[in-house]
Parts: C-alpha cells; sequence; structure tokens
C-alpha cells in the first residue's frame, strides 16, 4: 500500500502530487530565522538527556523535522493517514500482526550512502538500549525485525502491540548505522549529527544558535509527501532567555515570525513601527482539531492530591469567567473535555451503550453528571466564581476529611494545606494569581515560583512539583493513540522523562486507552476515547484553563504560505520566502 490510515483508508491515491496544504510549486530558496526561549547543548533529539535541552529543528513538531526522517510521514489534512518517505510502501495483514517495509531506492544519508533495512533494524536496537522514552519502549511490542530483501525490512509484532503500532513503527525517526556509535550513543553531543532530511547542521553556537543548510542532493525533494515542504536555503534558530527578549528580537527584524500570539497580545502589544507600515503581517488559521488542552497538573505522586475529591473541589476554583473578561478581553472559551469541539469528547454527551459497557467494570470511576452529559454547564457559560462555587467545593472537601479552621483548610490530620505552583513565564504567573487568590479564600496557602525553562525541564523530567502549568504533551488530536500510553498510562508514570506529568496510575484509564488502540472500527474507536475523556475529566488530573479555536502567528511580510489550511492551522515547514 501507498498509504494507511488508522481506520478505514487513506484519502489520497497513489500517484498523488502533494499534500493539499503544501504547494509544490514553491519557490525554493533564502533564508529564515525562528526564535525559541530556553537554551541547548545537545543535537542527538533521542537520549534520555536530549529531554532538555538538544538544538531545535533536528527533529521538531513546530519547525519540521530538518535531520532526520520516518519511514513514512504524516498527512496533517487527515486525522491519521501515513504516506511513504523513506519507505516507498508498505505491507500488512488485515491484524496488522506484522508490517513489511519496502524503502524508496533513491533514499540516501546527507553523507550519499544508501539507506538500508541495516539502518532501520540497528535504530530500533539502539533505541531499546540506549534511546529515550518513547523510542527505548517500542521493541517490546516488536517480536522480531528482519531484513527480507535487498530494500525491505519485516517487522513481527508480538502480544502486546496494538493496531496502531504498526504506524508507530512508520513514524519512528531512522538513523544511520555507519554513522553512530551504540556504545555513546546516551551521550550527549555537539558534533553534527547525520541523517536523511533535507538539511544538514550547518553551523553550531552551544546555547545561542543553530543553522541548518538544505541539502542541494537532498534525496527526497520529488517525494509526493515531500512536495512544498522544506522551501529555504538556510534555517537559523535563534536563542533567548525569556519571552522579552525574543519579542523585542521579532520587532527588530531578527526573527522571521512570531508564534505566541493571541488576540490579546496582537491588540495590547502590535503597534510598533513594522506593524503600522505593513512590514509585519498577523494573520490568524482556524483549527480544525480540539484545541491544546494547557492548566494546572496535579502531581498525584503526592499525598495531597491523591484523593480525586480533593482534585474536584480544586477544580471548580479556576476563575475563567475573570480571567476571560480582564485578561482576554472574553475572547477565550473555557477547556472542560480532552476533545473539545468534536466527536470525540465526551462533553454535553451522555454515555452511549457502548461506553457504559466498556466503563462497566469500573464502577464509580466517572462521575454522574460526567456519564450523563449535564457536566460543565455551569462552568463553560464564563460566569465568575462566586459563593455558591466556594461553598460547593468547600462542601466537597469537608466529604474528604477537611475542615477550615480560624480560616485556614487542614487537612484530615490537621495540617494546613499548602502547594507551590511553578510557572515559567509573566503570562503563567498571572493564570497562577488567579488561582491562588481564588484558593486564599478557602484557606489554602498557594506559593508561586518562577523558574527559567532548563529548571522547569528539569522539575518535568523528575516529577519535582506540587503543581505546574503544563501543555506539553497534551496537543490536541482528531485521532488520539499511543501517545495516549505516555501521558495517562500506569507505566508512564512511573518512568523517569515521560509526558505523564500528574502520574495517572489508574486500570480504568490503562483499558479505555488499550481499547481505543485496538478498536476496529469507527464506532467503537469513538465510544473508547469518550470513555477516557470521562475517567480523565472525572480523575480531575489537571484543572484545564481556556482555549481559542484561531492559531494566530505574525511574520514579516517577506514571507508567504499556502492558501489551504491544514487540520493545525498553519504548517510552518510549507511556507516560503518571496522572490527579492
Amino acid at each position: 500500500m501507498h498509504g494507511v490510515a488508522m481506520n478505514g483508508e487513506p484519502e489520497l491515491p497513489a500517484g498523488f502530487a502533494s499534500f493539499p496544504y503544501a504547494n509544490p510549486d514553491a519557490p525554493k530558496g533564502g533564508d529564515i530565522t525562528y526564535c525559541v526561549v530556553g537554551t541547548f547543548d545537545n543535537l542527538n533529539p533521542f537520549i534520555l538527556k536530549s529531554m532538555r535541552t538538544t538544538a531545535r529543528g533536528v527533529i521538531d513538531t513546530i519547525f519540521g523535522n530538518l535531520v532526520f526522517e520516518p519511514l513514512m510521514r504524516r498527512n496533517a489534512a487527515e486525522p491519521f493517514s501515513l504516506y511513504g518517505l523513506l519507505a516507498e510502501n508498505i505491507e500488512m495483514d488485515e491484524d496488522r500482526t506484522y508490517a513489511e517495509f519496502t524503502l524508496d531506492a533513491d533514499a540516501r544519508w546527507s553523507d550519499g550512502k544508501p539507506v538500508t533495512p541495516e539502518d532501520v533494524i540497528f535504530t530500533y536496537e539502539t533505541f531499546a538500549e540506549k534511546g529515550r522514552p518513547p523510542y527505548s519502549g517500542r521493541m517490546a511490542k516488536i517480536e522480531s525485525i528482519e531484513k527480507t530483501g535487498d530494500r525491505k525490512v519485516k517487522f513481527t509484532f508480538n502480544e502486546n502491540a496494538d493496531r496502531e503500532f504498526p504506524l508507530i513503527v512508520a513514524l519512528t525517526p531512522i538513523i544511520p548505522a555507519h554513522a553512530f556509535d551504540r556504545e555513546t550513543f546516551d551521550r550527549t553531543t555537539l558534533d553534527p549529527v547525520t541523517g536523511s532530511g533535507a538539511y544538514t547542521i550547518d553551523k553550531v553556537e552551544p546555547g545561542q544558535r543553530i543553522v541548518f543548510k538544505r541539502n542541494p542532493d537532498y534525496w527526497g525533494a520529488d517525494v509526493p509527501s515531500m512536495r512544498g515542504f522544506h522551501n529555504y536555503d538556510s534555517i537559523t534558530i535563534e536563542y533567548f532567555l525569556n519571552a522579552n527578549a525574543q519579542f523585542e528580537a521579532f520587532k527588530k527584524g531578527i526573527c522571521s515570525v512570531y508564534t505566541d500570539l493571541d488576540p490579546v497580545k496582537l491588540e495590547r502589544d502590535f503597534d510598533f513601527p513594522a506593524v503600522k507600515s505593513g512590514d509585519i503581517v498577523a494573520e490568524s488559521f482556524e483549527m480544525s482539531i480540539p484545541p491544546v488542552v494547557s492548566g494546572f497538573v496535579f502531581n498525584t505522586r503526592r499525598e495531597k492530591f491523591a484523593d480525586p475529591r480533593v482534585r474536584r473541589a480544586l477544580s471548580m476554583l479556576y476563575d475563567f469567567g475573570w480571567v476571560n473578561a480582564n485578561v482576554y478581553n472574553g475572547e477565550y472559551q473555557r477547556t472542560l473535555s480532552y476533545w473539545q469541539g468534536s466527536e470525540l469528547s465526551a462533553l454535553g454527551t451522555p454515555a452511549n451503550e457502548m461506553e457504559k459497557e466498556l466503563l462497566a467494570p469500573y464502577p464509580d470511576k466517572v462521575t454522574a453528571d460526567v456519564m450523563d452529559g449535564t457536566y460543565g454547564k455551569d462552568l463553560i457559560d464564563g460566569r465568575e466564581i462566586g459563593r455558591d462555587q466556594l461553598r460547593e467545593a468547600v462542601g466537597m472537601l469537608r466529604e474528604a476529611g477537611y475542615e477550615i479552621d480560624a480560616g485556614v483548610l487542614k487537612d484530615p490530620d490537621g495540617n494546613p494545606v499548602s502547594f507551590e505552583i511553578l510557572i515559567a513565564s509573566p503570562e503563567q504567573e498571572r493564570q497562577a494569581a488567579v488561582f491562588q487568590r481564588t484558593l486564599k479564600r478557602i484557606g489554602i496557602d498557594v506559593s508561586l515560583r518562577l523558574l527559567d525553562d532548563s529548571q522547569i525541564q528539569t522539575r518535568k523530567q523528575t516529577y519535582d512539583f506540587d503543581v505546574m502549568i503544563g501543555a506539553v504533551g497534551f496537543s490536541g488530536s482528531l485521532s488520539p493513540g499511543i501517545e495516549q500510553l505516555g501521558r495517562w498510562g500506569s507505566e508512564a508514570a512511573k518512568a523517569e522523562g515521560s509526558f505523564n506529568l500528574a502520574g495517572v496510575a489508574d486500570p480504568a484509564v490503562d483499558a479505555m486507552i488499550d481499547a481505543m488502540l485496538n478498536a476496529r472500527d469507527k464506532e467503537t474507536y469513538v465510544a473508547a476515547v469518550r470513555a477516557l475523556d470521562r475517567l480523565l475529566i472525572s480523575g480531575a488530573y489537571m484543572v484545564p484553563m481556556q482555549h481559542n479555536t484561531k492559531k494566530w502567528i505574525a511574520y514579516w511580510n517577506y514571507l508567504d504560505h499556502p492558501e489551504q489550511p491544514s487540520l493545525n492551522g498553519y504548517e510552518l515547514d510549507t511556507w516560503w520566502r518571496k522572490a527579492e
């Protein structure tokens, strides 16, 4: 098959010209500079140490995978369909017990050597021995990997695999056996790494900038899934200590684009000369996927947040109504579901018989209002928190054994309730301060700690926090899959560096993810995701905040982009520089 879909058939036929949101005739040439906040001291994105400070762009969900490539490439105009890249086709049986890939005869590493089945096998063996999650755990679902021809490699899966796993295999970046030493693979490096992607690493200034140069001999320039992508001759990624410095650099023309934009910032901060002259353009793109879920994540590994009744009570006290009116000018909506605005969401929808059957072995895991679809009606309308909500929250805490004594909330052992919220930016500080103010009204002492990017990453990786504002790992999708194990699965809760920041370890959640991954038709799949949504909402593992259905970006007018958006709104790796 030239392509494969998680459910049903891929939309694009064999021989398609390009992905619909890419312009195959986009001009090539020029340069672009992206700007990020943080630092870097490593160029290998596949090791545990890389999770804090690997240079952006080597593999990147925003700027594109510039150096490394997978066997197949995802089409962002479909929920979850893949088409050939390093592999020109895939063969599977109906039960997906195996997947055999035929490598493209033209596939080459940037040093000109061919991509081989041995490289694919080396990748998996090295990731299993020396790699980081999630790459390190993939061999646990593979019975064998074997070379079955000069350009063929076959994966046979074991009983741990699910129906999505062949697609995950197809999406795993491949590394060259001749350019990596397995013995030293887990060490950080600043030596340019070799990949098969459209770019090579040209210059490295640790912590400051990295420059990628388009490979003039890039093998995949005319592969249909790559036409219209990677149009610049040179890509520079500049690093800044904080968001203010990054924004000032954008205003001066150092940065080509600015992605940390919303309607409020646009109204408040975009009145400088380059905007007035039209040199900078601000534009919004409507997204067709569930919004990114960002909010206050409770670390349930800590005893103070182990009781879901406590988390539910605290979750009631984020004053979205005040924040939306006073910070976001009423432009935002309350986030209450992990797949809000799609058929996958449980919000406002009573559980159907299939969902009830899936959840039957786990009674009392889903609250009655979430089960019958009435949850959120009093939260989504944007009213500010009043005495009624405070009384209800205190009542829930009393049911859990908490009491207010002399204006201080005390736990069942008589200890005052207090916790710390980690924050990473002034905007997060404003959001946290609102939550802090409301919690103080019921006697909870909340402190805020502002950390830099590297400190935040270290705390995330080791789960050293009470509460933090998180969005990493919670991106919206119309086709949630194996990544949910890393976000919510019990095994991930124990693995250092996973995205399961909340420490969710619930057999019911594991069972719904398993049902989702093994669904053989859309009806079963939707039921499993909705059931998972109900468990996550009821578990109150985080306090979701707000979202806007539009994706905003500002850019200098020497850039241009395709007319048709993807489901994600825009894809920066399809943009190009206008001719001078």
